[in-house]
C-alpha cells in the first residue's frame, strides 16, 4: 500500500478497505487528505453551497433504562426529575420553532419501559393534525429496537406503522461505535451494532430517509472506527435503488464532562482539531456513496467546523433551537440563524437553508435582512 495510490483510487470513488483507511489515517499528510476530500465534495455537491437547517431537539421523555456511560441526560423510571412531555409543551415549542423559521422537530427520548408503539403513533398523529407542515425526524435505531422488543414486532412492522402515523425521517442516533466490544462497555442497554444496521436496512426498504453517525474518541480503537465506516457504507450500498438511504453522515467527538466514562474510568475526549478534520476528510473518502458530510459545530466549535468545509464537509447541520443531551455532557457551542450564515460566509461559501432531505428552502422573509453581505 502507498498513500498516492490509495488517494488516486479514492478520487475514482472506489471503496477502500478498512485496512486501507487505517493506512491513510496513519500515513497520509493532512493536506493530502483534505485536498482529496475537498475534490470529492466538489464532484458530489457541485452547487458548492454549504447547507444548514433550523429545527428543534425536543425530548419525548428523559426516562431511559439503557444506562449509557456517556449520557448525563437520562433518569431512571420513578426518578423525581423524570418526565414525559405533554401536548401543551409541544404546541408551545412548535409554535416557537415556526416563529424562528424552523420546519422540523427532532424528537428523541430514551428506552422508556412503558412507552410502546401506540404512544408514538398517537403522538405523531396528534402533532400532524395540529401542524400539517411540521416534519418529524424522530427516534433512532436503538429506540426502534426497544419498541420492537416491547411489542414483539419486527423492525419493519414498527417503522411502517410509525411512517404511516407521520414519521418523516429516522435519525442516525445511538450508533456511537458499532463494534459490540465497545457497545458492551459504553452502552450495554442499547441494541448491538448489527441490530442498529438492520433497523436502517428496514428503514431503507420503505424509503424512510435516514442519517448515520459516529461518536468517537473514547474507548474505541482506530480499527473499530474504520470498521464502523465500512459497515455504514455496506448498508448504503445495499439500499433499494429508489430509496433515500443514508442522506448524511455526521461524526463527532465524545463529550466527556461529568459522564460515567470520565468519572469511573478516566476516559476523556482527547480529539484534537486536526484529528477531527482528518476524520471528516476520511469520512468523505471512505463513504463515496453518501453525498452529505456534516461538520459537528456543536461539539468542535466554529473555527474547526469552518476548516472542515475545506476538508470534505458540505453541511453545518442545524442551529438547534433546543438541544439537551449532548449539551449535558459539556458541548458549549451555539449558533443563531444569523451567526451560522456568517460563519459559512467567513469560510468562503454561500449558506443555503435546507430541509432534512437536503432540499433547498427559501429563507423566511423576516430572516433575509439578517444575512450580512461579504
Amino acid at each position: 500500500m502507498n498513500v498516492s495510490n490509495l488517494l488516486e483510487r479514492a478520487l475514482r470513488f472506489e471503496f477502500l478497505s478498512k485496512e486501507e483507511g487505517i493506512f491513510l489515517y496513519q500515513n497520509a499528510p493532512t493536506a493530502d487528505l483534505t485536498f482529496v476530500a475537498n475534490e470529492l465534495r466538489k464532484i458530489q455537491v457541485p452547487h458548492g453551497k454549504v447547507t444548514w437547517q433550523i429545527d428543534r431537539n425536543v425530548n419525548t421523555t428523559n426516562v431511559c433504562i439503557a444506562n449509557c456511560k456517556f449520557c448525563n441526560f437520562f433518569r431512571r423510571p420513578g426518578h423525581e426529575d423524570s418526565y414525559i412531555t405533554d401536548i401543551e409543551s409541544y404546541k408551545q415549542k412548535i409554535e416557537e420553532t415556526f416563529k424562528y423559521g424552523g420546519d422540523q422537530l427532532l424528537l428523541q427520548g430514551g428506552h422508556h419501559p412503558d412507552l410502546g408503539i401506540e404512544f408514538y403513533k398517537n403522538l405523531y398523529r396528534q402533532l400532524k393534525a395540529l401542524y400539517p407542515t411540521l416534519k418529524l425526524h424522530s427516534l433512532g435505531p436503538p429506540e426502534i429496537a426497544h419498541i420492537s422488543k416491547l411489542e414483539n414486532m419486527s423492525h419493519l412492522e414498527v417503522l411502517t406503522q410509525l411512517k404511516e402515523a407521520g414519521l418523516d425521517s429516522l435519525p442516525g442516533a445511538g450508533a456511537e461505535i458499532l463494534n459490540d466490544r465497545v457497545r458492551r462497555l459504553i452502552s450495554k442497554g442499547k441494541c448491538g451494532g448489527k441490530e442498529w444496521l438492520d433497523v436502517m436496512r428496514a428503514a431503507h426498504k420503505i424509503n424512510l430517509p435516514t442519517s448515520a453517525t459516529m461518536m468517537f474518541g473514547h474507548i474505541e480503537t482506530i480499527e473499530e472506527r474504520f470498521e464502523h465506516l465500512v459497515w455504514i457504507r455496506e448498508v448504503q450500498d445495499e439500499k433499494p435503488k429508489e430509496s433515500h438511504g443514508f442522506i448524511a453522515f455526521i461524526p463527532w467527538p465524545f463529550q466527556d464532562d461529568g459522564t460515567l466514562l470520565k468519572r469511573l474510568r478516566g476516559i476523556t475526549n482527547n480529539v484534537t482539531s486536526e484529528e477531527y478534520i482528518r476524520m471528516i476528510a476520511l469520512s468523505r473518502i471512505m463513504l463515496p456513496n453518501i453525498k452529505n458530510i456534516q461538520a459537528s459545530w456543536l461539539t468542535v466549535g466554529k473555527r474547526t467546523a469552518q476548516l472542515c468545509l475545506h476538508a470534505g464537509a458540505n453541511d453545518f447541520g442545524s442551529i438547534m433551537i433546543e438541544e439537551n443531551v449532548v449539551s449535558a455532557a459539556g458541548a458549549p457551542h451555539r449558533f443563531t440563524s444569523k451567526s451560522i450564515q456568517e460563519a459559512i460566509l467567513e469560510a468562503g461559501f454561500s449558506p443555503q437553508l435546507r430541509t432534512q432531505k437536503y432540499e433547498f428552502r427559501e429563507l423566511p422573509a423576516h430572516m433575509v435582512e439578517q444575512v450580512i453581505n461579504y
